[in-house]
């Protein structure tokens, strides 16, 4: 028996850039978003002000605006720095691929799990004169 590719959620904490309070929340891990959504009031009751408004290609074609800004997430025991979208109330949390990769993590589809990822490192000419 095939085990159906699909959708999970997992436990994202979030944090203004000091890492001083983190907020809880369930996010669907989404590796076909950039970024990762958060509902604009939990951001910007850590503290976390809009850096910048960007368009997004939403799966059906539509150009839409939101807000980003920079946040710590921890997923999983790993902490990294990200981008972040200010989401509408009522929106979903996800978890966006600029941020996995970020905290060096995985999807794995199958077992509907994140996994530990190692990072990559194109060699150049330089670089593999030290290696």
């Amino acid at each position: 028996m095939r085990k159906t590719l699909g959708t999970f959620s997992h436990t994202v904490e979030v944090s203004d850039m000091d890492g001083q309070r983190f907020e809880s929340l369930e996010a669907l891990v989404d590796t076909g978003s950039s970024y990762t959504v958060i509902p604009g009031s939990l951001l910007r009751g850590l503290g976390i002000a809009p850096q910048e408004r960007i368009e997004f290609e939403l799966a059906d074609g539509r150009i839409i605006e939101r807000d980003i800004g920079d946040a710590r997430i921890r997923v999983g025991g790993r902490s990294a720095a990200t981008l972040v979208v200010f989401g509408d109330e009522g929106v979903s949390s996800s978890l966006g691929a600029y941020t996995l990769e970020g905290v060096r993590l995985a999807f794995d589809p199958v077992n509907k799990r994140l996994i530990p990822a190692r990072a990559l490192l194109m060699r150049t000419t330089q670089l593999d004169a030290r290696l």
